[in-house]
């Protein structure tokens, strides 16, 4: 029993290397799928174990997928670059107004449409427009990575990472907001602040006062009615209580259909255009979280959580959601989530306890540029660009901006009891 435990293990953990290394150039979904079905193969786990893993996502992948049309919508009309060449022309010359302005569009894209959407479709349109503004682009890309993580819980709808934690049962929007409304405000503003400071030299260089505005299409007018109308609905139904999944991803369909109809193209070019790997990922990483949940180790987890609580609450608490924001960072946060929804399950932590994980899965990934899904999205975009971070350099901009705002985030929900 122990070699079947620690094989389940030996393959969780090299499927996690896989997704974040991405070995020979494979895409991250290849890994997890790989991972998952080589644990029905050999017998670790059986089919129903699998197939009761991917069903649980279920929720994540209709939200997931409403936001990536959303997002590719918008884009295929040009909203964001429409945004990014706004916040030039505003900047009037001065790179660091330039880059307030971008850290305020990633607040706004994260939160009513996800830190994926930053990363993968912000991303670009800021690279392009800095460019063309002949302004240094790292620091404004660095605010699109880190704004991403920071402003991912200010609303559920920020993160699917959030629908990953509750296990689809989410708060009721003014629960939410009594809980997070001080901390991610403390994120938001504290990583603005650091991350200004690092980049303060780079910031004081001047850039182009204007470049060639842009008229919004039809469809880019229509992409953003439904983004607003979309956004307006998502925070309507988690004043209820109820799950995000289904009128997201209907949201979605219906944003794309009357846009592609408005701008006279094809829905199916749009449909191509987005990156649905992402969906296998996410139900790869159900199934490894599964399988190890059948060794025992979340069990052990929880036990261990629901004594440190039993000992001191707050201690927990605090601790907790330090600690799982670090171990983001070595395994990727979509599956630490997982595990801690599986333990929380189980231990039936108090309200802060939870609270607290979830800004340390949230906020964590801000470390390192394997903390993430959407980092690490965010690091292939740039590449694409033709820049580049490494490992190292992300991390000089991260061991300080992340604790920081993680402190901040953490102090001000325990403030508020």
């Amino acid at each position: 029993m122990m070699l079947h435990h620690e094989a389940i293990w030996a393959i969780a953990a090299l499927t996690t290397a896989g997704v974040i290394i991405r070995p020979f150039r494979l895409a991250e979904w290849v890994w997890a799928v790989s991972g998952a079905g080589l644990l029905v193969v050999t017998g670790l786990i059986p089919v129903s174990m699998a197939g009761a893993g991917i069903l649980k996502g279920g929720d994540v992948y209709l939200f997931l997928t409403g936001m990536m049309l959303l997002s590719e919508t918008a884009r295929a009309n040009g909203l964001f670059d429409w945004i990014a060449t706004w916040a030039v022309n505003h900047a009037a010359g001065s790179a660091s107004r330039l880059f307030t302005l971008v850290y305020l569009a990633g607040v706004v894209v994260t939160t009513f449409m996800s830190n994926d959407a930053t990363a993968v479709v912000l991303t670009p349109a800021v690279l392009a427009v800095a460019t063309r503004a002949k302004a240094d682009p790292l620091p404004l890309l660095f605010a699109c990575a880190l704004v991403a993580n920071a402003a991912s819980f200010v609303l559920p709808v920020s993160n699917p990472a959030n629908l990953v934690l509750y296990d689809g049962a989410l708060p009721a929007l003014g629960s939410w907001m009594a809980s997070f409304a001080l901390p991610s405000l403390m994120a938001i503003v504290t990583t603005y602040l650091v991350l200004r400071l690092i980049e303060r030299k780079h910031l004081r260089q001047e850039c182009a006062s204007r470049v060639e505005s842009m008229r919004l299409t039809v469809g880019g007018k229509a992409s953003l009615a439904g983004i607003v109308l979309t956004a307006v609905l998502l925070v309507t139904i988690s004043a209820f209580d109820r799950p995000l999944g289904l009128p997201t991803a209907l949201a979605g369909v219906a944003t794309a259909l009357a846009v592609s109809v408005l701008a006279r193209r094809s829905p199916l070019t749009l449909v191509r255009e987005i990156s649905w790997g992402v969906l296998p990922l996410v139900a790869g990483l159900f199934v490894l979280v599964e399988a190890i949940d059948s060794t025992g180790l979340i069990g052990e987890i929880a036990r261990i959580l629901k004594h440190a609580v039993q000992s001191d609450p707050t201690a927990a608490a605090l601790g907790s959601g330090s600690l799982l924001a670090f171990i983001s960072n070595l395994v990727n946060n979509l599956p630490a989530g997982l595990i801690a929804s599986e333990a929380v399950a189980e231990a039936h932590p108090p309200r802060l306890v939870i609270d607290n994980l979830l800004i340390g899965v949230d906020l964590g990934p801000n470390l390192s540029v394997t903390g993430s899904l959407a980092t690490i999205l965010w690091l292939q975009v740039i590449r694409r660009g033709g820049e580049d971070v490494g490992f190292l350099q992300f991390l000089k901009i991260g061991a300080v901006a992340m604790p920081v705002a993680l402190a901040t985030a953490l102090g001000a929900r325990l403030l508020m009891g």
